[in-house]
């Protein structure tokens, strides 16, 4: 049997500003970090990353790589097992959760690339695209800007859907969902608030943005709110899709979701959930409750993984990533007729990193 010790693991954080001040329901910001993770062994290089502090390379550094070189390169659920039971007294969400999820996203490109197959091909694919949504709309964008960045997916990229941040001036939301509709003519409209309502204001925001055709209303409540995400997707209009699940880092969290009945489509995210080895764990657990899965964010990582999940509705092709990941990454992909394909002439994720390019960002 093939084997392969895993000789190195180094993880690099990246801090990026954003193009334009951005902000949704409940935050603001100016900047995203990456942490991009390299995994060596056996004359291969993996790689993986996660968009979070920059404390999380440390906690890779410090701890997380010692426990992926004692397993072998061949067995990324090993690995990922063993980093889950080291950070127990740490905590195994947030932080932890986004670390061990750049870990192992990098050990199973490694695996894929050692066997010089795309990573596509050893999850097993069941399609040979996937379709994506335009995501950003902030809250901060003026109603020109708003306009022209969901027009220009809609057009440009193909996109059958676009989304929107809403929640931080709710009075004024109405109006801007009015002005995103306008710029996308019959393609489908996504808003997404981000926790920032309560049930009752969740409610009466549905019923007003369903006037414009808003098929999906994302965290209308905060996504521990089960019950309340519940209430708002038993009381929505019709054809009013609730979706949550980007802050689930762990299996238990998307059981508890599920099981709650809390949500029409569960999102997940490879670089919070614990990699590919977490994101097909939770698509069991969809495919079991006959619940569609959508991938939240970080596209390029997501795309092999989205190609061999059965029950995928769509990937989410969010602005602040996508600009960073065709910055430093080469062979991130590029939408036709709204949606991506994996390069499967390429081994792994196809990705390889552009360092030179990165170290301005580098966090010392």
């Amino acid at each position: 049997m093939f084997s392969a010790p895993v000789e190195r693991v180094e993880a690099t954080a990246f801090t990026i500003p954003t193009d334009a001040p951005e902000g949704d329901g409940t935050m603001h910001w100016d900047s995203t970090t990456m942490i991009v993770v390299e995994v060596s062994g056996g004359s291969s290089t993996g790689i993986g990353y996660t968009y979070t502090h920059h404390a999380a390379a440390a906690l890779i550094n410090d701890k997380l790589a010692a426990v992926a070189k004692q397993n072998d390169a061949m067995d990324p659920p090993a690995s990922w097992r063993a980093m889950r039971h080291a950070v127990r007294n740490i905590g195994r969400e947030g932080l932890a959760a986004n670390a061990i999820s750049a870990v192992d996203t990098a050990l199973w490109d490694l695996k894929a690339r050692l066997l010089e197959v795309p990573l596509a091909g050893l999850f097993g694919r069941v399609r040979e695209e996937v379709p994506i949504y335009g995501s950003g709309g902030f809250t901060t964008y003026d109603d020109a800007r708003l306009r022209g960045q969901l027009a220009g997916w809609a057009e440009r990229d193909g996109c059958r859907w676009v989304k929107m941040k809403v929640g931080s001036d709710p009075a004024r939301d109405p109006d801007r969902v009015a002005v995103a509709r306008c710029a996308i003519g019959d393609r489908g409209l996504f808003v997404d608030a981000n926790g920032a309502h309560d049930l009752m204001d969740a409610l009466r925001q549905a019923n007003a943005f369903a006037v414009q055709g808003v098929t999906w209303f994302e965290e209308p409540v905060s996504s521990d709110d089960l019950g309340g995400l519940r209430s708002v997707r038993q009381r929505a209009p019709v054809g009013m899709d609730i979706a949550a699940g980007e802050y689930g880092y762990t299996t238990d969290y998307f059981r508890h979701m599920l099981g709650a009945h809390a949500v029409d489509v569960a999102q997940a995210d490879v670089t919070r959930c614990g990699g590919f080895s977490g994101w097909f764990e939770i698509a069991a657990l969809c495919e079991a409750h006959h619940t569609p899965l959508s991938g939240h964010c970080a596209p390029a990582l997501h795309l092999h993984a989205a190609c061999a999940t059965p029950r995928l509705r769509h990937l989410e092709w969010f602005h602040d990533h996508v600009r960073i990941e065709q910055m430093l990454l080469e062979g991130a992909p590029v939408p036709r007729d709204g949606a991506i394909r994996p390069d499967l002439s390429r081994p792994g994720n196809g990705l390889s990193f552009r360092r030179q390019d990165a170290e301005r960002y580098r966090v010392h």
